[in-house]
């Protein structure tokens, strides 16, 4: 943490001389920063802090999604091994040392850090708003993955250490920043989610209570009647709005017109295409093969448990979109066996054999069929247009996570009749069959199928206490996987830190 937050100060505040041998000037004052910083710059750039933890697919996607049962990092012969960086998540034996888990935590508490610091430079009561929620959503994260959460107060001194909020802190302290800024917060809307709003505050506050009793006791997750009436109640805002609505149109929450196509979206990071985006792209570069268009890297799969927990009328596990499938052949969703091309050729591996993915896949793979083991995963249908700078703006929150949360809610409180409901409108509107009765494992599956690959999994396999079980090349794990260890070079710079049990 100290890292970013000096880079940061280096960045922005030791600018004031050129020739360092005449004059050195150890700081500079507020007011002279003032002149120079703007609330509207800082914001811009607190915003855009978030690009790098949630679209990079090494940082918050991979640890809630390859420590999951829906995603595999496979080794394909002398590809994708990286010293065995993604097979530790998949199989729950990662340490404090592990990069990806370091960066992480790094760089959402560069966010809080980033928005704390804008809060100093005169801001608007929206633009204050914005930043808190933005600081209060990037420690949710951190509260999530590591269970206790460094902080700032505004004007602290970068020589000091943070302070560290542990769980029940840091759950007390999410749930009252939000009450505090909700009336200064603009209306949510689809088209203008990428602006932090209130519908946004209102899904943060509610997975903070549905997940309240997890994170003061995740080996034994547990909920209280009261949070989960508000959970309901919240949801009952966002759905009486008739703002946003579930659409028959699956991929459109995706697209790269998604800021005015979709009406689901809530919360979003966003992307301008051709201009400045952030690393979306990778989500069909992660995944597709070296010969489909564009040419990717062959890398993560689903797995065949989940990939076969799917209805074949369900759109969610595939279908053509227009826009992606008459350019590549390419279709949205799970892709499983022979490929094409935009003209309906069969694609070939690079050995010459068919490119035809296999819901069978293994962590370490050999021999000929190492390029196609492993159903491929294509949640957002691919911008060529724009490509490098794609335009699809990241999902952070969509109704349809609403929709399920109060689904959840009311079960969790003995309204099954109702929450089964709930499910089948939603299956509904995707093209699946109606359930006829719904229990925990019920509804942890229906979230899989809703909200694969969009970074919920692990949370909802902890809450669920499913996460440590065994699945596809996964033994059973121990107690201390609930959490992910504090980085061994954080815990050297910040001695109120204390190491999570078990590492």
């Amino acid at each position: 943490m100290k890292k970013y937050l000096l880079l940061f100060a280096i960045s922005t505040g030791f600018f004031a001389c050129t020739d360092l041998e005449e004059e050195r000037l150890d700081n500079i004052s507020q007011e002279t920063a003032a002149e120079i910083l703007t609330a509207d710059k800082l914001l811009t750039g607190t915003y855009e802090s978030l690009r790098a933890p949630l679209m990079d697919q090494n940082r918050l996607f991979c640890l809630q999604e390859h420590t999951s049962d829906e995603c595999i990092g496979p080794t394909r012969g002398g590809d994708w091994d990286d010293n065995g960086v993604w097979r530790v998540l998949h199989d729950h034996t990662w340490n404090a040392e592990h990069e990806y888990i370091a960066e992480t935590f790094s760089q959402l508490l560069a966010t809080s850090y980033a928005a704390t610091n804008m809060l100093q430079f005169d801001p608007s009561p929206q633009q204050a708003a914005e930043a808190r929620f933005l600081r209060a959503f990037a420690e949710y994260c951190v509260l999530d993955g590591w269970g206790q959460v460094p902080f700032r107060l505004p004007g602290g001194s970068l020589l000091d250490d943070a302070e560290v909020r542990d769980a029940r802190a840091a759950i007390d302290y999410i749930i009252a920043e939000i009450d505090a800024i909700m009336n200064d917060l603009p209306e949510g809307d689809p088209s203008s989610a990428f602006v932090a709003n209130k519908d946004a505050a209102r899904v943060l506050k509610m997975k903070t209570l549905l997940n309240k009793g997890t994170y003061l006791n995740r080996s034994a997750p547990s909920n209280e009647t009261a949070d989960m009436q508000e959970v309901v109640s919240l949801a009952d805002e966002i759905i009486n709005s008739q703002k946003y609505s579930l659409t028959t149109d699956y991929y459109s929450n995706f697209s790269p017109d998604n800021n005015t196509a979709s009406s689901e979206n809530i919360f979003t990071s966003l992307n301008q295409g051709g201009v400045s985006s952030g690393l979306v792209r990778s989500r069909w570069f992660m995944t597709l093969h070296y010969n489909q268009t564009p040419s990717s890297w062959n890398g993560f799969t689903t797995l065949a448990d989940f990939y076969n927990s799917f209805e074949d009328s369900d759109i969610r596990k595939g279908a053509d979109y227009p826009g992606m499938t008459d350019v590549s052949g390419i279709r949205a969703g799970l892709l499983e066996g022979q490929q094409f091309d935009a003209e309906g050729n069969p694609l070939e591996d690079r050995t010459g054999n068919p490119l035809a993915f296999t819901p069978e896949v293994d962590i370490r793979e050999s021999g000929p069929n190492l390029e196609v083991t492993g159903v491929r995963v294509i949640k957002y249908p691919i911008d060529y247009i724009n490509g490098d700078n794609a335009d699809n703006d990241l999902v952070i929150y969509r109704f349809a996570d609403v929709w399920l949360m109060k689904a959840e809610a009311m079960m969790r409180m003995g309204m099954d009749g109702e929450a089964l409901d709930m499910v089948n409108v939603l299956r509904s509107a995707r093209g699946a069959s109606e359930l006829s009765d719904l229990d925990e494992a019920a509804m942890l599956a229906e979230r899989g199928r809703e909200l694969y690959w969009e970074g919920h999994r692990r949370t909802d396999l902890i809450r669920f206490g499913a996460y440590l079980d065994a699945w596809d090349d996964k033994p059973a794990s121990g107690d201390e996987r609930l959490l992910f260890p504090v980085p061994t070079r954080s815990l050297a710079a910040n001695p109120n830190l204390m190491q999570n049990p078990g590492y």
